[in-house]
């Protein structure tokens, strides 16, 4: 049953996305977007696509640095290959690429797992704060059409549902089912207290975590670990950027549409599916449409922007996933030799 989980999850994951996809690509006329398809200027495609690579470099440099205070120096090329490859990983199942290139650094530079996945979470943290930020700025720059997008396209609606699921007394039955869950999971933590050695290696493990969570208050070049993070989120600000003059219909948007799509875009990419699969084009296309965008462009800048950079991440990723493994062969080869 446990060999199931994995499938079952990616299942339950990817029929979500498609549910998403379908949404947002409903009532849509094939014909007209593949003729918009065959009009866009993919130059700009490509160009967009440079500044989301740049970001990608710097996070793997930026990760680095977040591993010296703890003693150890990896190559930069290893943390931009365990990088990618777990954003690769994410296309199959949700949160997966953390997991999975904390272990392709681990096989590739022998550092412990837990300061790896430690420094992976305190970089989670940043980029919350990051994303934070510029949710601020695109408030104060697009305050009007972001909250006519929060009540229209989100508060609104969420409190129909909520409303309707009181009426029907389906809320009643979640409430119910939740605390019968929390019951289950206190029961479940006494029953593992009781054994002893595993919730030892539970704790030590968490404190390897602990350890890479700090490493930011421990680093000495905090300067570069700053500038590695705004670069990061300047090169995520300028792609979809770039991207609007892929057509004609986006071309006039500026930069203060762009961090509203960047916004907008990241909460979609946070969304439990793989690679923001369905909850990417949903939000993008639901914002654009507050800026007088025609659906049909809409959805054809969210498909060429999300599969573009879907595109890259499959061949980067895959060309990373290809370098490790010959890597790790070379080892085996050369111990058994």
């Amino acid at each position: 049953m446990k060999k199931l989980i994995p499938a079952i999850k990616f299942i339950v994951f990817l029929s979500i996305a498609v549910g998403l996809m379908y949404l947002a690509l409903k009532g849509t006329d094939i014909r007209d977007l593949v003729n918009k398809f065959k009009g866009a200027h993919y130059g700009y495609v490509f160009l967009s696509l440079i500044p989301a690579m740049l970001a990608f470099m710097s996070r793997a440099w930026r990760w680095k640095i977040m591993l010296h205070p703890l003693g150890y120096k990896p190559k930069f090329k290893n943390t931009f290959y365990a990088l990618m490859v777990g954003y690769l990983a994410n296309l199959a199942l949700p949160r997966l690429g953390e997991v999975s290139r904390s272990v392709a650094l681990n096989r590739a530079e022998k550092i412990p797992l837990d300061r790896i996945l430690g420094t992976v979470i305190a970089e989670r943290a940043v980029d919350v704060v990051s994303l934070l930020i510029c949710i601020i700025l695109a408030l104060i720059l697009e305050f009007e059409t972001i909250y006519s997008f929060i009540m229209n396209a989100l508060i609104q609606p969420l409190m129909a549902k909520i409303s309707r699921a009181f009426d029907s007394g389906l809320i009643y039955m979640i409430i119910a089912v939740l605390i019968l869950a929390v019951v289950a999971l206190v029961i479940l933590i006494r029953k593992r207290k009781s054994e002893t050695s595993l919730m030892n290696k539970i704790n030590l493990f968490l404190k390897g975590i602990w350890v890479g969570l700090t490493s930011i208050m421990k680093m000495k070049n905090h300067n570069a670990f700053i500038l590695h993070s705004v670069f990061i989120w300047v090169m995520y600000w300028l792609s979809p950027y770039i991207c609007f003059f892929a057509l004609d219909a986006t071309s006039f948007l500026d930069m203060k549409a762009a961090i509203y799509v960047l916004v907008i875009g990241g909460i979609g990419m946070s969304a439990p599916v793989q690679g923001g699969i369905g909850a990417f084009h949903l939000l993008v296309i639901s914002g654009l449409s507050l800026f007088k965008i025609q659906e049909a462009d809409a959805k054809t800048y969210a498909i060429i922007i999300h599969e573009s950079q879907m595109l890259v991440v499959i061949l980067v990723g895959s060309i990373s996933l290809l370098m490790l493994s010959l890597k790790q062969k070379q080892k085996t080869t050369d111990v058994n030799t």
